[in-house]
């Protein structure tokens, strides 16, 4: 996109308005940014991502730290206070230091505990299959947390069903590769 000023620079700075419930954008380049005054204001609403992952755990934590007490990392020596403060962990061993605390937010944040990665938009219907099958696994360990397990029984049964499916279409498929 390019600078709505001067139609020449690709446009860096964005900034949105609402007036009367009614919303309006500008695309501008830093330079006409600067000359219209627009960058400084910019440089003010900069915010960080520790600060925002930081006040996320304050909100968050406040009493789960009171009852968990001092955690520290033993690794690094970080102490989870110091999480809190500047939203930066000091090593790959914090995440399980921290675990307990750490769940409620990764959960908030990305929807779940686990890195899943990304997936083709247009997998097959077996990846497809297995993404289903991992997302019932996730609800099936939360029913059990919950002791709800009659639901966590149904869950399973889910599972169990859409496995046997998934691993019927491996075997075809695998059977397909080698006949031709």
């Amino acid at each position: 996109m390019l600078c709505q000023i001067c139609g020449k620079n690709p446009a860096t700075v964005h900034f949105t308005e609402i007036h009367d419930n009614k919303m309006s954008e500008i695309h501008v380049c830093e330079r006409c940014a600067e000359e219209k005054g627009m960058a400084a204001s910019a440089s003010q609403h900069k915010f960080e991502i520790a600060d925002l992952l930081a006040g996320m755990v304050d909100a968050m934590t406040r009493t789960d730290e009171e009852r968990v007490g001092h955690v520290q990392c033993p690794r690094c020596g970080l102490q989870y206070s110091s999480f809190k403060e500047t939203g930066r962990l000091g090593c790959s061993e914090c995440y399980t230091a921290f675990q307990f605390q750490l769940r409620p937010l990764l959960r908030r944040i990305h929807g779940d505990t686990k890195h899943r990665g990304k997936t083709p938009t247009h997998g097959s219907a077996g990846a497809e299959r297995s993404r289903q099958i991992q997302r019932l696994h996730d609800d099936l360990q939360r029913a059990v947390e919950r002791e709800d397990f009659e639901s966590a029984a149904s869950i399973r049964d889910q599972v169990r069903k859409l496995e046997a499916e998934l691993q019927a279409e491996r075997a075809a498929a695998h059977g397909a590769e080698h006949s031709s």
